[in-house]
């Protein structure tokens, strides 16, 4: 993987870039197509996705995009329009596989929605753990009003998010949601702070991105094994009665226990240092 301050490219299309020590930033980076997820950038976001996850030195991945009007605006529709029946069902794979990639990345993962985020674009933000918009954010799974439905985890994840009736209304109504709608549904957990002084809007300051990088920065500078294995037992344990979700939970913990980040962190705690974390 790049080191800080560095850029690994991912196809023609996306790109990691490394913040610090341990944040990393995914990037969508087609912007003429409002970074439409076509065949060969569905397979970058899945190449990109299975090198962050390998690598343990990242504690938190960043998903943002390089296009100043869109943070995703879905399926290339343009390509699909091309595409036979059977087209359609061999690409069917490589974009799954570009959603789930993001869904499975073993570290936190936070979205900076900035402009659209509709259709795949939407499904992509919440395959992360955390989605931070901007006051520009629109967002939504439009897709029965073009004959299809989310298919790229939305009609699993949204009710997860919002319950099943809201998700319900959303997706069968294919309509778009504003930012502020938007954060006051719980379809976005964050929105970034206008400048100082300034009105909320596309020139006040405010910047999904930034703030998405802010909250990365608090969150990797908590233990890297500790951060795992909690994303691994909250996503595990959803949906499971009480006693299998704890189950799920005493698994996790047990992996971090007896690990040298759990020596470290009691060690600085009690020395009254920030902790050195060894993340392993």
């Amino acid at each position: 993987m790049a080191e800080a301050g560095q850029e690994q490219r991912f196809g023609e299309w996306v790109a990691v870039r490394r913040h610090g020590e341990r944040v990393a930033e995914l990037v969508l980076d087609r912007p003429k197509a409002m970074n439409a997820v076509s065949t060969a950038m569905a397979e970058a976001i899945s190449a990109a996705c299975a090198a962050l996850g390998s690598d343990p030195g990242v504690s938190v991945t960043v998903l943002t995009s390089s296009n100043d009007k869109a943070f995703c605006v879905g399926a290339d529709l343009k390509e699909r329009n091309a595409f036979s029946d059977a087209d359609l069902g061999r690409q069917r794979p490589r974009t799954r596989a570009a959603y789930t990639g993001v869904l499975e990345l073993p570290m936190p993962t936070v979205a900076a929605v900035h402009g659209y985020a509709l259709g795949g674009g939407f499904e992509l933000a919440l395959a992360c753990d955390v989605i931070v918009a901007d006051a520009t954010a629109v967002v939504g799974l439009p897709e029965v009003s073009v004959g299809v439905i989310p298919g790229g985890g939305g009609t699993q994840l949204l009710p997860r998010r919002v319950g099943a009736a809201r998700a319900a209304e959303l997706v069968f109504t294919a309509r778009r949601v504003r930012a502020a709608e938007a954060l006051a549904l719980g379809l976005v957990d964050q929105l970034a702070e206008p400048g100082p002084g300034a009105e909320p809007g596309p020139e006040s300051g405010a910047s999904a991105r930034d703030a998405a990088l802010a909250l990365a920065d608090r969150i990797a500078a908590n233990s890297p094994v500790g951060l795992r294995a909690a994303k691994r037992a909250l996503r595990l344990g959803q949906g499971l009665d009480l006693r299998a979700g704890l189950e799920v939970e005493d698994a996790a913990w047990r992996t971090v226990a007896f690990s040298g980040d759990r020596a470290e962190g009691v060690a600085a705690f009690n020395e009254k240092r920030t902790p050195r974390w060894p993340g392993e």
